[in-house]
């Protein structure tokens, strides 16, 4: 999906709930009104977010915001509600900096520190969610919204050879740096979600839905999601 086009959706789902004018609140409908969506790498997680913006779009009110995907533009979202500048937005990917690069830029001030940029994230994801017809991938989110009662929280895992193969069809990668990829992204998400919330990101009690998706197609992953969003457990 190209990245500006991506972002001004973004910025149109938001600007709806900007307008100065009072609003009546929804009636109360069975499912959920936004989704956490938390994935190994090479699981599939991107095929299915996009996949069920579309499944929810299609059957979406026409006098209700558009189904809206944040993944990697929430960092620029993060940016503007806090006023940070742009060249920040490399620190922000789910911790794939070391702990030593991390404490020494710190220390010499080349960026705030990392649980201030950690809490403006949050903030700005409680907002997203709060709103509804958001799928927010990544960052903890599920852990941010937890206390929020109609959020959807799911987690997508599969075999580390099955996702080597995946992302070796897709991306045309060799097994050694599909398999070097997934690692490095799977420690992040992990050390992430460890140090910043004191959680381990594989546990299922964290979660509404883990799906398997070596047993489970995209396609059938994306509409078993899109069913209990529209109509609950």
């Amino acid at each position: 999906m190209n990245s500006n086009a991506h972002f001004s959706q973004c910025l149109s789902f938001l600007n709806t709930e900007i307008e100065p004018k009072v609003r009546k609140a929804p009636k109360p409908v069975p499912g959920f009104r936004s989704v956490t969506l938390s994935r190994e790498a090479g699981s599939g997680g991107n095929s299915v977010a996009e996949n069920l913006i579309k499944n929810l779009q299609r059957t979406n009110r026409k006098d209700t915001r558009p189904w809206t995907m944040f993944d990697r533009n929430l960092v620029d979202k993060v940016l503007a509600d806090h006023q940070l500048p742009t060249r920040l937005a490399r620190f922000f990917p789910e911790d794939r900096l070391t702990e030593l690069q991390d404490i020494m830029d710190e220390v010499f001030g080349v960026h705030p520190p990392s649980w201030t940029l950690v809490q403006q994230t949050s903030e700005t994801i409680l907002q997203i969610a709060a709103l509804g017809s958001a799928v927010i991938v990544g960052r903890a989110a599920n852990i941010v919204t937890r206390k929020l009662p109609d959020v959807l929280h799911v987690r997508l895992a599969g075999s580390l050879e099955v996702r080597v193969r995946r992302l070796s069809e897709n991306r045309g990668m060799t097994r050694k740096t599909a398999l070097d990829f997934i690692k490095r992204e799977d420690v992040g998400r992990r050390r992430y979600v460890k140090k910043y919330f004191g959680e381990n990101i594989d546990d299922p009690l964290l979660y509404h839905l883990v799906l398997n998706t070596d047993l489970i197609s995209i396609e059938d992953a994306t509409n078993t999601i899109t069913r209990v969003v529209q109509n609950g457990f």
